[in-house]
């Protein structure tokens, strides 16, 4: 006698924003973010006193600008975007393996849609078998592992448990790597190439990486390979590492000192490329193309250019599908 296989469905994950632009969601939104021991590895009662004395009190009113300035009728733009990600995936998953086959649902680490919501949608809709996806190319504990942590802590009050698939990276997959370059090119296609070009990746504090975070030697593997698919030579691109807070050092050679650099000795022409984020939010749109544009310039530099992340570009979606497809294996057959 045949049965039908466990109902399957597919987790979309990324980071998160806050609900609504105000300062009371921006402080819920930084609040339950800075609270994760997978971000923030400080003591606990010296990182308490920080964030509850000093960064909760004034950090969202300094961010209401920023995100004002990137805000959308739909809200922030990597919900926006994830959104369509969802949706695209939908439709390509169903033209491939046949419809009510795989739900693609989405969930952000941090806020809404949470993740703890969409499990538990999930389970009341009879769903056995899921695959993660964590939408992070480059592992690194501060996103991919806070992930897995996040599944780990909604699950851990249920009985029934469901069947679990956990996508690690895939900063070398080949439709990345293709997609990556082909969005370059079409920039250039579009906008007119310019002569260096700057691969930016989110930054990450030194002492995470002499813990063992594996996260910069797959940023450099994957700038190395869209590089080489560019046919670029070494002195026609770069990495560096953005968004750094705090004193402590962080990984270098930082995005912004870089740039500043670049500026005194007056060059021009630089294309920046964002490849660590799926989807454009505050730290691509606000901070590397809006203030560090000015940064660049106001230090002599001129002819900026920010190619946007593949958000939900058909390339993209396809390299979700095949991702998908492959951790799938086995799942979709009847048993």
């Amino acid at each position: 006698m045949s049965h039908s296989a466990p109902k399957t469905a597919l987790l979309m994950l990324n980071l998160g924003s806050p609900d609504e632009l105000s300062t009371a969601a921006l402080r819920r939104y930084l609040r339950e973010f800075l609270s994760d021991r997978r971000v923030i590895e400080a003591p606990r009662w010296i990182w308490w006193c920080v964030l509850n004395g000093v960064i909760l009190p004034f950090r969202p009113r300094k961010l209401m600008h920023a995100y004002g300035s990137i805000w959308t009728e739909q809200g922030s733009p990597i919900r926006a975007i994830s959104l369509q990600q969802k949706a695209a995936l939908q439709t390509l998953l169903d033209s491939r393996l046949g419809e009510q086959q795989v739900r693609v649902e989405l969930a952000m680490t941090y806020g809404n849609p949470s993740i703890a919501n969409a499990l538990a949608e999930l389970k009341q809709e009879g769903y056995e078998r899921i695959l993660v996806m964590p939408l992070f190319p480059q592992y690194s504990a501060t996103t991919t592992a806070a992930c897995f942590d996040a599944i780990a802590r909604a699950l851990s009050c249920e009985r029934n448990i469901p069947e679990l698939r956990f996508i690690r990276q895939y900063h070398e997959k080949p439709g990345y790597i293709e997609a990556l370059a082909n969005s370059v090119k079409q920039h250039w296609q579009q906008q007119g190439r310019q002569g260096h070009l700057m691969f930016s990746f989110h930054g990450l504090p030194l002492s995470y990486v002499k813990k063992g975070d594996p996260y910069p030697l797959q940023c450099e593997a994957t700038a190395t390979a869209v590089a080489s698919a560019l046919q670029l030579n070494d002195s026609q691109w770069s990495l560096t590492y953005q968004s750094r807070v705090g004193v402590a050092p962080w990984l270098q050679p930082y995005t912004d000192e870089t740039l500043i650099e670049w500026g005194k000795e007056g060059r021009s022409g630089v294309d920046v490329i964002c490849p660590g984020f799926s989807a454009d939010c505050l730290e691509t749109l606000e901070e590397v193309a809006i203030t560090n544009e000015e940064i660049f310039v106001d230090a002599g530099g001129s002819d900026y250019q920010y190619i946007p992340a593949l958000n939900a570009s058909p390339a993209h979606i396809e390299l979700l599908a095949d991702l998908a497809e492959q951790h799938l294996g086995g799942w979709l057959e009847a048993n």
